[in-house]
């Protein structure tokens, strides 16, 4: 999709292929952790497998490459928003692997984004931020986004979802 060079160690940003849930199976374990999270993830590399690559994909995902090494992943899905009447694409995670951190990588998959949603004409791209990764919110600033202030994202997991359902969830 896109090649770079920083410090002289080549990476290339591509869209992800079978055989690639396995090292994007265990970045996600690593984000987990570092996002205090490791006790809710469940992901393995046959789950990955059976949405990124079915007939009709859940979620598609970029890998960054180095060396041989998968060093960072970006998962995404398409959405779409009924004011504008147009697709969009959501971000799920962007992880890069700390010893690649400040290479460029990070941003060059956010850019591959950006051309991914120009070519399919959507209107926005989103993500969300923990509320204490201000590091991330810093440079996500850099680029021209914005937090959406008056949001608040909602969820239904587990028991809760299973009674929505069955058409018991109190509603």
């Amino acid at each position: 999709m896109c090649e770079r060079e920083a410090a002289a160690v080549p990476f290339e940003i591509r869209a992800a292929v079978p055989g690639d849930e396995v090292a994007i199976a265990g970045l996600i374990h690593e984000l987990a952790e570092y996002e205090r999270l490791s006790d809710e993830c469940t992901v393995t590399p046959e789950s990955l497998r059976a949405h990124l690559f079915a007939e009709r994909p859940a979620v598609e995902a970029l890998v960054a490459t180095s060396e041989g090494e998968t060093v960072a992943y970006a998962l995404f899905f398409s959405t779409f928003s009924t004011f504008l009447g147009q697709p969009g694409l959501y971000l799920e995670d962007l992880y890069v692997k700390p010893a690649h951190r400040k290479r460029g990588i990070g941003g060059a998959c956010l850019t591959a984004l950006g051309r991914i949603c120009r070519e399919r004409g959507c209107a926005r791209l989103e993500w969300a931020v923990l509320t204490w990764n201000e590091l991330a919110a810093r440079q996500y600033r850099k680029l021209g986004a914005a937090p959406l202030e008056d949001w608040r994202t909602w969820r239904l997991t587990g028991e809760a979802l299973e009674r929505l359902a069955q058409g018991s969830g109190g509603a």
